[in-house]
């Protein structure tokens, strides 16, 4: 593999220079403040999980960073490795402690998101406009599942993750309209992804935070047996 070839991949770049894509450079801003954001409100929390995912949060800001500004296949990897670790690390995170399945299984179920996504980005890759989209499309599909899943047993989380879902979706919706509306607005779209992604990655550590700290409602309660 050529790790120095250039990737033309957006509308704003129009040439290799490091600033080309100043716009999509410079709002990588937003993870760094969603994470700083995030970082003050799981701070003391005893919540180690949600720290690790306010870590990677901010690595996600720097790599993507380093994408617009370089635009070579390593970048490309410091970008979108970290998603995909945080991706695997919520997954789990709300197993184990949203879904209460102990460690292994927990695991265990989070690996299932690799096949899941072999299988279903072929499928969204048929659908006209999405393009290298389709690559995401799998995250707000399973973000809906588990809101469905959870809507009885913990209704609230359901609605929260349903909510980060539409963002999800409107974020992967700026992002595949960056080449088609190339012609129309010069800098593209795709700063409407960071921004939105950032807000929606934010998002969905304090969903996680508001599950585990807050106080769990009557909706969300299990039933009370010892009184029955």
């Amino acid at each position: 593999m050529d790790w120095m070839r250039e990737i033309d991949g957006y509308c704003e770049r129009l040439s290799p220079a490091y600033w080309a894509e100043p716009v999509n450079a410079v709002t990588n801003a937003a993870f760094l403040l969603a994470a700083w954001v995030m970082w003050r409100r799981v701070r003391g929390q005893g919540l180690p999980l949600a720290n690790l995912l306010v870590a990677i949060l901010a690595v996600i800001g720097i790599g993507s960073f380093l994408f617009h500004t370089h635009a070579q296949v390593w970048a490309a990897l410091a970008d979108t490795t970290p998603i995909l670790l945080f991706i695997l690390v919520n997954i789990f995170a709300v197993n184990r402690d949203i879904w209460q399945l102990s460690t292994p299984k927990a695991a265990g179920l989070t690996a299932l998101f690799i096949p899941y996504a072999a299988l279903t980005i072929p499928v969204f890759q048929l659908l006209p406009g999405l393009g290298g989209s389709a690559a995401y499309a799998p995250v707000p599909l399973l973000i809906l599942i588990y809101a469905y899943l959870l809507r009885v047993r913990r209704p609230q989380v359901a609605q929260d993750l349903a909510l980060g879902a539409v963002i999800l979706i409107a974020s992967i919706t700026f992002r595949a309209l960056d080449a088609p509306l190339c012609a129309r607005i010069p800098m593209g779209t795709h700063f409407m992804w960071h921004i939105l992604n950032a807000t929606m990655l934010g998002w969905m550590i304090e969903v996680y935070r508001r599950a585990m700290t807050d106080a769990v409602s009557p909706a969300d309660a299990a039933p009370d047996k010892t009184h029955s």
